[in-house]
């Protein structure tokens, strides 16, 4: 038998009233774990980081069609050995488990239909499109720790210019400091040769 407490074991104090009349799960002093988190009965998207659940806002028109382009524009040429796949949770620490917006994963460790996670050691890709919400978290806290965990490229995701079109800045991770170096800034053409042979047109985010 685990120890996993599940959520409706959780005592009484642990909950907190929402102004809708719902309750919420209070983390315990040290933070939930990625088992007891994935015991939890919480809203879609929520993101675990450093043990507290972190509860995701309802997003602009630009988040949802920078996600459908670049996803889009990864699919095109993925390899065999790849998988794209969209706000899936990936394990990176016991207390961590966020959930980027794209992410590219090997194959092997797809799983079957009812996979929930991913581990960090299978994401070749993680990408966040920034929300005004969760700057801090976008631009700080996820990549400093995806990069701790050891995932090679990451994706910063921005909106500017007058026509609100997305700004990907590209990162490739110094394994030696496990720390993120940024390898280049894209305004109207994202075309890479890493993590493979990925060419996309952001200024078609104009047409969707």
């Amino acid at each position: 038998m685990g120890e996993t407490m599940a959520a409706e074991e959780l005592p009484d104090h642990s909950l907190y009233r929402q102004p809708d009349g719902s309750s919420r799960p209070v983390p315990p002093p040290a933070g939930y774990t990625v088992e007891d988190f994935f015991t939890l009965d919480l809203p879609p998207h929520t993101e675990l980081i450093d043990g507290s659940p972190v509860l995701v806002s309802p997003q602009r028109k630009f988040h949802t069609l920078a996600m459908y382009l670049l996803e889009q524009g990864l699919r095109q040429h993925v390899p065999n050995g790849l998988r794209v796949r969209r706000e899936m949770a990936v394990v990176l620490s016991k207390r961590n488990a966020p959930e980027p917006d794209l992410l590219v994963v090997t194959a092997a460790a797809d799983g079957d239909q009812r996979t929930t996670r991913y581990q960090a050691a299978d994401v070749l890709l993680a990408v966040e499109v920034v929300s005004p919400e969760s700057e801090d978290r976008d631009r700080g806290t996820k990549p400093h720790k995806y990069a701790a965990a050891g995932i090679k490229h990451f994706w910063l995701v921005e909106m500017t210019g007058e026509r609100d079109r997305p700004m990907v800045i590209t990162y490739e991770l110094d394994p030696v400091n496990k720390t993120y170096v940024s390898t280049g800034v894209h305004h109207d053409r994202l075309k890479l040769s890493a993590p493979y042979d990925i060419d996309i047109d952001l200024t078609a985010i104009d047409e969707l």
